[in-house]
């Protein structure tokens, strides 16, 4: 579980940075490449990171869509040329909340 603690922090640092790049809301996003850029990059990095818990951890929370959360960094990863920046965007705002909140979680969890 050691290991897990610093994959959740680098998660939950990609999370932070997301949140800074796109902190000027949607169209600021939508306009420029470079925080397009470097929150595509964060997302692949957080999403890699998920890839490197322990199956352990990922059993103990089956809501947690690990495996779309894979597929999707391989998209990031080998599909550049099909990433929808729509997508992207509803990810940030639908997606990331939830997910932030079951990463506190385990952190919590494994703190104890």
């Amino acid at each position: 579980m050691k290991d897990d603690r610093i994959y959740i922090d680098h998660i939950l640092e990609c999370m932070d940075w997301i949140t800074r790049y796109t902190s000027e809301g949607r169209e600021a996003f939508f306009f420029d490449r470079k925080t397009q850029s470097a929150t595509i990059r964060e997302l692949q990095t957080l999403a890699e990171s998920t890839q490197r818990l322990s199956n352990e951890l990922k059993e103990a929370h089956p809501k947690v869509p690990w495996e779309g959360i894979s597929g999707f960094r391989n998209i990031l990863v080998h599909d550049y040329l099909g990433i929808r920046l729509e997508r992207i965007w509803e990810i940030i705002e639908r997606d990331l909340p939830a997910f932030r909140a079951a990463i506190e979680a385990m952190r919590t969890k494994i703190e104890k």
